[in-house]
């Protein structure tokens, strides 16, 4: 009998990591909750997202082509002059998204099962399964019977209040939280954000994070986040932001207010036993841009391609070591990435100051070329020695004018 797993979760994450294994013949279950799932988040994807993950045209929104960065003193600097004709940040409805990557690995092979899994049994030596315990979903009208499943591998996919993760006891982490607002705003105004999107910090949107203006299918998300879970401190900076953005958001309507928690770093245990975390159940989110969604299918895919190949397309029962080499690979390619996001974050979101030098120092073109690589492909590039030399002495110069050095 061949290898069954099973993935809990089907956002960006779980439908990745479905699809690898299905294609590769594994039996593959793939559970979700809510098939219609609207996620508040961005929703903005890179470039190398679209084509590596094969997402067809349709399913972006918006193309952003202009980012503006609105300092504390409302200093705008545009960013993404250096862009080509053909680059672009996707900005996607997550429900959209979502639907199209679970579709497509159910297409392959996965058997799709709408339904919530409430308890993962954990086995008592290596050889027994483990067993999932869930309440099936009837047409979205409420729970149906409750049944149970027999796998030999899981994944948690399940997002940051992940149950798998905690039946592993993986550990918690910190997460921040962010908020949005939908606001659909009249014409004129939406045509504005045609294809910019804006980024606003400041301590009045954001003590540690920025707030946001992102265009959307036919309205704008306006948003902010913060590690300060306190809902009065979160209603203030929302009230923030929508005072900085006044002016570009005159005539709309609020049709949609959304929270969601998002991780601030991966969690301490990762894999356990034979069971993986992928995504924002792992904790894959990075810091300074807060981006998940490219991160979130790039693990989990990593994961499932080495279940793949340790488990001989199926003929053997991967061991927890062999699941470990997945993590070993993630933190060997983009170790460095979240390194130097950390940091970044640390040292430019400390106060008014440092954001006014940091927004400063984003009106320099090499500096705007690197930032968008960098979040387009994916890779910290290391561009020749000369501009980099020029970057760290306008980032040391910025951060002397803004006194950010200073303990």
């Amino acid at each position: 009998m061949g290898l069954r797993v099973a993935v809990v979760g089907s956002g960006p994450a779980g439908s990745s990591a479905a699809e690898t294994l299905a294609k590769a013949g594994i039996e593959t279950y793939l559970f979700e909750r809510k098939l219609d799932n609207a996620k508040p988040c961005g929703g903005a994807i890179p470039l190398c997202m679209v084509s590596e993950f094969e997402l067809p045209p349709e399913i972006i929104d918006r193309r952003v082509r202009k980012m503006k960065m609105i300092s504390p003193s409302n200093v705008e600097v545009n960013i993404g002059q250096t862009l080509k004709d053909d680059e672009y940040i996707g900005m996607c409805r997550r429900e959209v998204l979502d639907g199209f990557m679970r579709d497509r690995a159910a297409s392959l092979g996965a058997n799709l099962i709408n339904a919530t899994v409430y308890k993962l049994e954990i086995p008592t030596s290596d050889s027994e399964p483990y067993t999932l315990h869930y309440a099936e979903h009837v047409d979205g009208q409420g729970v149906g019977e409750h049944k149970t499943l027999q796998v030999d591998l899981v994944i948690g996919a399940d997002g940051a209040n992940s149950r798998v993760a905690k039946a592993i006891d993986a550990g918690d982490y910190n997460y921040a939280i962010a908020f949005q607002e939908r606001i659909r705003l009249p014409q004129d105004k939406m045509d504005y954000y045609e294809e910019l999107a804006e980024m606003y910090v400041g301590d009045d949107v954001s003590p540690d994070f920025y707030a946001w203006v992102f265009p959307k299918y036919d309205h704008v998300a306006v948003g902010t986040g913060t590690m300060k879970i306190n809902k009065a401190k979160i209603k203030q900076l929302q009230a923030g932001i929508r005072a900085r953005a006044a002016h570009r958001l005159e005539g709309g309507e609020i049709i949609k207010v959304e929270a969601h928690p998002i991780p601030e770093h991966p969690r301490p245990r990762r894999v356990v036993g034979r069971v993986a975390l992928v995504g924002d159940a792992a904790g894959t989110v990075t810091k300074s841009s807060g981006e998940g969604i490219y991160f979130a299918a790039k693990s989990a895919r990593m994961c499932a391609e080495t279940i793949v190949e340790t488990s001989n397309n199926g003929q053997r029962i991967p061991t927890e070591k062999d699941l470990k080499l997945y993590l070993k690979r993630w933190d060997k390619e983009y170790g460095m990435t979240y390194l130097v996001l950390d940091l970044l974050q640390r040292v430019f979101y400390r106060s008014d100051a440092t954001r006014e030098a940091f927004v400063e120092m984003c009106s320099d073109i090499d500096v705007q070329r690197l930032t968008f690589d960098s979040y387009l492909y994916k890779t910290v590039v290391p561009s020749n020695p000369l501009i980099q030399m020029k970057i760290t002495a306008k980032t040391i110069g910025s951060l002397l004018r803004g006194n950010a050095l200073a303990p």
